[in-house]
């Protein structure tokens, strides 16, 4: 049995230890929507913004003929999934299911998509997308991410064949983005007034406290994975790269790293504390500081702190390492 999100393949052990029945299982991972762990428990996957929006995009268009209350659209996985929609008249909403993820603070928002027939003239498609209120901006572009726009762009397509019209002009918003947009870090990465629409997937895996016992679990079911040392950096890694799996580590990141060998993408994200004494446990030797935060609070620019990140290519070749700020700001991204 295979999870076709992350073509992880579940252990035969697995299997046998799950609190569902085979059929209900195998169903419910193929699907995307389910996952198993070692010791037999399931969790549900939630959908990501983008893929949330495509849902309200492609049943704005097909409530230009009908009204419409559920949806089945693609994925960046390569799965279909059907999510409940409110549409007529050219106008749907859906919201966001987070799935058990207890960090994700975009849980529960409404996207709404407001469609009109066009005559596709302009467009080698016949379609344009347009970004309205709720949805952030960065450098002056709407903050839609490359393959949630091809998901929103294939979704759209899909109803316009469905319903027989020539094109569809497509306004996506989320009525309170803004808002909610002032609990996360976009404004720190340069996405203003609104959130991003993400989702290299178009799955938000799963998180909560009893994941705390299952690390290595978790980082071999994924393909992209940050480790982090404690509940801040775990708070704030899952708003940075929420199409990542985010385990917390502590103070164990040699064996975090050792797990997540062969994946695709592996950064290290948290306070500097940890992460710093990992690469270097005499980093603070001859700097006048007891602290790592002391010694960036005295000056976050010292080069100590950049010749440690430096040395850590030794041991961690290919890691990305981002310290956090408590604020959650960035203090240093490294990649070597």
């Amino acid at each position: 049995m295979k999870d076709p999100v992350n073509n992880f393949e579940i252990p035969t052990e697995w299997i046998k230890r799950a609190t569902l029945p085979e059929d209900k299982l195998r169903a419910g991972i193929a699907s995307g929507r389910l996952v198993l762990l070692a010791d037999g428990s399931v969790l549900r996957r939630g959908y990501t913004t983008g893929t949330t929006a495509a849902a309200a995009a492609k049943a704005a268009v097909l409530s230009l003929k009908h009204t419409i209350d559920h949806v089945t659209v693609p994925t960046p996985a390569g799965i279909e999934v059907t999510l409940p929609v409110s549409a007529s008249g050219g106008r749907a909403s859906a919201i966001k299911d987070c799935g058990d993820h207890g960090f994700d603070v975009t849980g529960g928002i409404e996207i709404v998509a407001e469609a009109h027939e066009s005559g596709g003239a302009d467009m080698d498609d016949g379609i344009s997308i347009a970004a309205g209120s709720g949805i952030g901006v960065k450098r002056g572009v709407p903050a839609i991410n490359p393959a949630p726009m091809k998901q929103i762009r294939t979704a759209i397509a899909e109803a316009v064949r469905e319903i027989g019209i020539s094109g569809a002009d497509v306004l996506i918003s989320v009525p309170r983005g803004e808002e909610i947009a002032r609990e996360t870090l976009n404004s720190r990465v340069g996405v203003i007034g609104g959130l991003s629409i993400l989702g290299t997937t178009g799955f938000v895996e799963p998180w909560n406290e009893h994941l705390l016992e299952t690390k290595h679990e978790l980082i071999q079911q994924a393909e992209r994975v940050v480790l982090t040392t404690g509940r801040l950096g775990m708070r704030y890694s899952n708003m940075l790269f929420p199409d990542h799996t985010v385990v917390m580590v502590g103070n164990r990141i040699p064996e975090g790293l050792d797990a997540a060998k062969d994946k695709s993408e592996v950064i290290v994200c948290g306070l500097p504390g940890l992460i710093l004494k990992w690469i270097d446990p005499d980093v603070l030797s001859g700097s006048g500081s007891l602290t790592t935060q002391e010694l960036i609070d005295r000056n976050p620019a010292d080069a100590r702190i950049d010749r440690t990140l430096a040395a850590a290519k030794e041991d961690a070749p290919g890691v990305r390492i981002v310290l956090l700020n408590r604020d959650g700001s960035i203090l240093r991204d490294y990649t070597p």
